[in-house]
């Protein structure tokens, strides 16, 4: 889109607000263009509008942040908050591992629908994902990404609760463009290295291009930016560590096969005492930034059939491979007696525990991803436009695990009264550090090789158009169809599977559901050129989904736009949305295994008799002496009857053109987002708690499904912890944004603001649970600060130009830590990121760039151990520079 045709300012501000940096600058009196969409509605329109608010970064607001990925740039933006991956992140995310997510308010990564041109992008990583990995798509194909932060369920289908991204491509290119990057932190590590090239070629009745990129980061070790592991003694900080320690610690055994005494250190040739500053600064085996290296190849078509229909396709290639290495695992539980030769004293020892430093741990992650699309789109009789398309795409990754204990192996490799005489088995010797050989760990160590994918078919037909001519407009409407089918499968090694290899085992997943949907949207215009009203337009949508898996759902959207006049105008949508159960959640296989389980009714007849839990433990007839001992067999992973989660979001606003200051408007809208029937895991204790404190049994817990006891002991003889629909989460707050414009003796400046302040989110994790806060807190999964921002700021004249980016997190604190303690809570931080881009020629132009330009440090707060400070949230590398060229040929 290169030209706007002249509207109002207030139009204008509308679309261009919430967008950072010479996004689609006006050309006043310029001719109309061709109708476009915009994220969140089929229609497609002359004029830059949208119900809901949008931020838009074209290509050269991309270029101008220094940004190289995806994730990057939607992770700085300030209504993402919470958790999802990034190259900073210990092991990164749990949606497969070196894969990097958006979490658009913190409400899940699984929560925001990713859309490449408009048409769902496949769900990615090491297999059976939840989400779209971001590193699958080049920055250098992009076009602008457009974020809706508001529900979309009716107009784009499940997912698009918390709001959509919307990632955009050039459809033409015309010649060869060159572009080169090397970069480094001021520490003189984290080397990284970018270099793409596209070619293309546009003709009378058609065009092609096929651009290629290469990414390279190197790694930045975790103890270059954070020492140790802080720990607060005395409310100071200081070092602390794993008491699992490569040298080994236990006791020494009684005469009665007991441990006593002090615990102890091995060293050669015998003992010492162990105190906590002998602990493992296991910082030493992290990254503060993974390595990565990415391959991306893009390529689009074009054909005109006619003048107004054209053939089109596109395809995408991207492989990445990502090494990550971890601590090495721990030997634990082992007696050395005193006759072996590898124990140096006259007395039998018990290692509690012995970290194997001889062969830390090393993931290696491979992973691939194509996509293909075809289809035709065009005007028909003029006003009617048609778009047809087939999607597939395919995802596999790999997943090598080093080092791995094999525990059958291990237990004979410990087994020191036979091991001497197994010519197959080597002892280990575990006394002291590097104590173990090659030979040794051979014995016992192997390496793990898990194998996934996700695969993506759809067919989607879309027809856009105006109806009628009203008095005050066209009522325009968009109508369509999509057949949508997702598989997803993850094939753990055998030996995980069996438990034969000390990790967490793992059941294969393998499932696939289709969807059938099809909706209808019309825009009303009400009244136009009113004394109360410029511009007066109602929307509405409604999509039907049909899914094999639960059934049908209906989902609403209803919207409108009301200019006063040539300064204010008014916006507003109610929606509901919805998030379909993804392959994991629903065929992640169930796992039966014996849990230490709080049983409230355990010796209940010492309970208040007034209180539900002992008349509802009396009343199901369990024997008054009962008590629990032991654990409990547990069912726990995926569930195949989970029900969609069900949303319904408000979004309303206001923006505001000055006639005082020309180029300047502000907007301001309030979110509110409601979901039910939240897909969730609640524990066995909690479980049982909750129903025996309900009135008369009469908690969903309490259903003979949940779990079962036996009619003569009252013993507990089942209870299930699947994944089931039973949280509840609220989440509402304001956005704010400023625009500004101008123009200075030919020096042309844009001003962006971006503002969110989340108000509330609450969670119930079931009926009747308490209520967790969110707001204003940092933990385990991110953080929930309330204040965030975004400053940005572009000035140019003539062949230079400056570009600053300041990214504001507030204050927070700690969801888990002690009030008034050592890293309790979080201050505000405030990066700051700057580039200066000169044009040597028109051809060629030179930039150069620091990102976190008074090397701000992380903070540290008390629940997140890697690199004791969040680090899905802030910078771990600091201050780190940047060079390039581009090049057009």
């Amino acid at each position: 889109m290169t030209r706007l045709p002249k509207l109002s300012p207030l139009v204008v501000a509308l679309g261009l607000c919430a967008t950072p940096l010479f996004i689609l600058p006006v050309a006043h009196g310029a001719e109309p263009v061709e109708r476009i969409e915009i994220t969140g509605s089929r229609i497609a329109r002359e004029e830059v509008v949208s119900y809901a608010p949008i931020t838009v970064f074209d290509e050269q607001a991309i270029a101008q942040l220094g940004i190289t990925s995806v994730d990057t740039l939607l992770q700085r933006i300030s209504a993402s908050a919470g958790f999802a991956g990034n190259q900073t992140s210990a092991y990164w995310t749990s949606g497969g591992y070196g894969s990097t997510q958006v979490n658009l308010r913190g409400l899940g990564i699984n929560r925001t629908l990713v859309l490449l041109n408009g048409r769902r992008m496949l769900n990615s990583g090491t297999g059976a994902n939840a989400s779209v990995d971001l590193n699958t798509i080049p920055v250098s194909i992009i076009k602008k990404i457009e974020v809706l932060k508001d529900g979309a369920s009716a107009i784009y289908g499940a997912d698009a609760v918390a709001g959509v991204v919307n990632i955009i491509t050039h459809q033409q290119l015309d010649g060869i463009q060159l572009s080169a990057r090397v970069g480094q932190t001021e520490q003189g590590d984290g080397e990284q290295y970018t270099m793409s090239v596209t070619a293309g070629q546009v003709w009378s009745d058609a065009s092609a291009y096929l651009a290629l990129s290469y990414d390279k980061t190197q790694r930045v070790p975790m103890t270059s930016r954070a020492k140790c592991p802080i720990k607060v003694v005395n409310n100071e900080k200081t070092c602390g560590g794993s008491t699992s320690i490569t040298q080994g610690r236990g006791q020494f055994i009684n005469e009665q096969g007991q441990p006593f005494g002090d615990t102890l250190m091995l060293v050669p040739g015998g003992t010492i005492g162990y105190t906590s500053a002998d602990a493992l600064n296991y910082f030493k085996y992290f990254n503060a930034v993974q390595p990565v290296e990415r391959f991306n190849a893009f390529s689009a078509l074009e054909y005109d059939v006619t003048p107004e229909i054209k053939l089109f396709a596109e395809a995408m290639f991207t492989t990445r491979t990502s090494h990550l290495p971890a601590t090495p695992q721990t030997i634990s539980k082992v007696t050395i007696p005193a006759q072996h030769a590898f124990n140096p004293t006259n007395q039998d020892f018990y290692l509690e525990s012995r970290r194997i430093g001889e062969a830390p741990r090393d993931f290696e992650v491979n992973s691939e991803t194509w996509r293909i699309v075809t289809g035709v789109q065009g005007s028909l009789f003029d006003d009617w436009y048609v778009d047809f398309s087939l999607n597939h795409g395919r995802n596999t990754g790999d997943f090598l695990v080093t080092n791995v204990i094999d525990k059958p192996r291990l237990a004979q490799a410990t087994d020191y009264v036979h091991c001497d005489a197994n010519p197959d088995i080597k002892c280990a010797n575990l006394w002291g550090e590097n104590s173990l050989t090659d030979d040794m760990l051979k014995t016992f160590l192997i390496d793990t090789f898990d194998k996934g994918g996700n695969e993506q078919f759809s067919v989607t037909a879309n027809l856009s158009g105006e109806l009628l001519s009203l008095p005050a407009g066209a009522l325009a409407m968009a109508a369509g169809f999509e057949y949508r089918k997702e598989k997803g499968w993850y094939n753990p090694d055998a030996r995980k599977v069996s438990g034969q290899a000390m990790t967490n085992q793992q059941d294969p997943i393998k499932g696939q559901y289709s969807a059938k949907e099809a909706y209808l949207e019309v825009v009303v215009p009400v009244f136009a050129e009113q004394d109360f009203a410029k511009k007066l337009e109602l929307t509405g949508a409604l999509r039907y989904s049909d899914f094999d898996t639960f059934g049908d759902d209906v989902n609403y959207k209803l919207g409108l736009q009301w200019q006063v006049n040539s300064n204010w105008m008014i916006r507003a949508t109610r929606s509901s949305a919805f998030r379909v159960p993804n392959v994991p959640e629903l065929f992640g296989g169930i796992r039966q295994g014996s849990m230490n389980t709080t049983d409230p009714c355990s010796n209940w007849t010492a309970l208040d008799v007034n209180t539900n839990r002992y008349k509802n433990c009396q009343a199901s007839g369990i024997p008054e002496s009962y008590v629990l001992e032991g654990t409990v067999l547990t069912d726990r992973g995926g569930n195949p009857a989970l029900e969609p989660e069900q949303a319904q979001t408000l979004a309303a606003g206001l923006v505001w053109q000055l006639d005082s200051i020309a180029g300047l408007s502000f907007t301001l809208d309030y979110y509110d987002i409601e979901i039910d029937n939240a897909i969730n895991s609640v524990n066995g204790s909690n479980k049982l708690a909750a129903c025996y404190d309900s009135v008369d049994l009469s908690h969903p817990f309490c259903r003979p499904s949940e779990f079962k006891r036996d009619s003569n002991t009252g013993k507990i003889t089942y209870l299930q912890t699947q994944l089931g629909n039973a949280s509840a989460e609220k989440l509402s707050g304001f956005d704010f944004g400023a625009f500004y414009q101008a123009s200075f003796n030919g020096l042309e400046t844009t001003s962006q603001l971006e503002l969110s302040y989340l108000n509330e989110y609450s969670i119930q994790t079931f009926k009747d649970a308490p209520i967790s806060d969110k707001e204003g807190t940092i933990g385990y999964d991110g953080s929930y600060s309330q204040w965030r921002a975004n400053l940005y700021f572009s000035a140019g004249k003539n062949n230079w130009q400056l570009s600053y980016n300041a990214q504001y997190i507030g204050k927070a604190d700690d969801e888990f830590a002690t009030v008034g303690t050592l890293g309790d809570a979080v201050g505000s931080v405030i990066y700051h990121n700057m580039q200066y881009r000169y044009g040597l020629t028109t051809d060629i132009s030179l930039f150069a760039g620091v990102d976190n330009l008074f090397d701000k440090p992380a903070p540290y707060h008390q629940s997140y151990t890697d690199g004791n400070t969040n680090t899905m949230t802030y910078d771990l590398q600091g201050r780190r520079f940047y060079v390039g060229v581009n090049i057009t040929l």
